[in-house]
């Protein structure tokens, strides 16, 4: 059977985008497919179209979405902060929107809500609130990293799980070495600036491995760049330069302990690929 597929990227951090209507007007049933080889081979770079990843789309009533995310790798992960931005901009697209709306999302994550704006013809700005942040327990063989014990480290929760780590220049550091050391967990290495209201950040993600961008773990990073003051005080807004873009953090909001990530989403490009059933 073959679908139809767009692509689309946060930041540099790339997704394919099937809306499962397809399979539903065929009377396919979704759940009977391997998604995880499918991702693996849609989004291998040599020998598929190629993404950090593969997000399903499925349409529950007008502004009323679900998204299931495949790594890479093809291991299924909670949440992204660029992907829902993604599948929010193909949902917005497909529906042939030309001013601002509002997608409720779910996700294995818990709902989150995307506010789609469109800037062109390939790119929107979206708003997403990305709930609670919350602390969790430092990640299996983190005692082996040899990391210096007077650096600042955070391990956090955006519906994903987070390790945080200050240096002092995010570009001499061997972030693949010491991300495949940890995979089960998104691996940021930040430092401050270059603005006051700024922070630098670097991502070695789990399942997908050196990214352009990572949303949650812009989230996670600005929200441990406040605590530890690498950020004033009084910033509510931090922007979070990446190796793909920079995308902006507003802490604790709408609500205390939450972020909301701002940041474009573009399409790139439309593919018909094999779906084998």
């Amino acid at each position: 059977m073959q679908v139809v597929v767009t692509k689309h990227h946060g930041l540099g951090n790339d997704f394919l985008v099937l809306d499962l209507g397809q399979l539903h007007s065929q009377q396919i049933d979704p759940a009977k497919i391997d998604w995880s080889v499918v991702a693996k081979l849609w989004c291998d770079r040599q020998r598929g179209v190629g993404a950090d990843g593969l997000l399903l789309l499925t349409r529950v009533a007008d502004f009323k979405l679900e998204m299931q995310l495949l790594n890479q790798d093809g291991s299924r992960a909670e949440m992204s902060g660029n992907g829902i931005r993604c599948l929010a901009q193909a949902a917005f697209d497909a529906d042939g929107h030309n001013s601002a709306v509002s997608y409720t999302v779910a996700t294995d994550a818990g709902v989150r809500v995307v506010d789609v704006e469109p800037v062109s013809h390939d790119e929107v700005r979206a708003s997403v609130d990305m709930g609670q942040i919350e602390l969790i327990d430092e990640p299996k063989n983190w005692s082996n990293i040899g990391s210096d014990p007077n650096r600042p480290v955070m391990h956090l929760s955006v519906g994903n799980p987070h390790t945080v780590v200050g240096v002092e220049d995010v570009s001499v550091v061997n972030l693949l070495e010491i991300g495949q050391k940890i995979p089960q967990v998104n691996l940021e290495i930040i430092e401050p600036g270059p603005e006051n209201h700024a922070i630098t950040m670097r991502v070695h993600e789990r399942g997908a491995g050196i990214t352009q961008a990572c949303g949650t773990g812009a989230c996670a990073s600005a929200w441990a760049a406040s605590i530890w003051g690498l950020v004033p005080a009084s910033v509510r807004d931090v922007l979070v330069h990446q190796p793909g873009g920079d995308a902006s953090v507003r802490l604790n909001h709408p609500q205390p302990g939450r972020v909301t990530l701002i940041g474009p989403a573009n399409f790139a490009s439309r593919h018909n690929l094999e779906l084998a059933l």
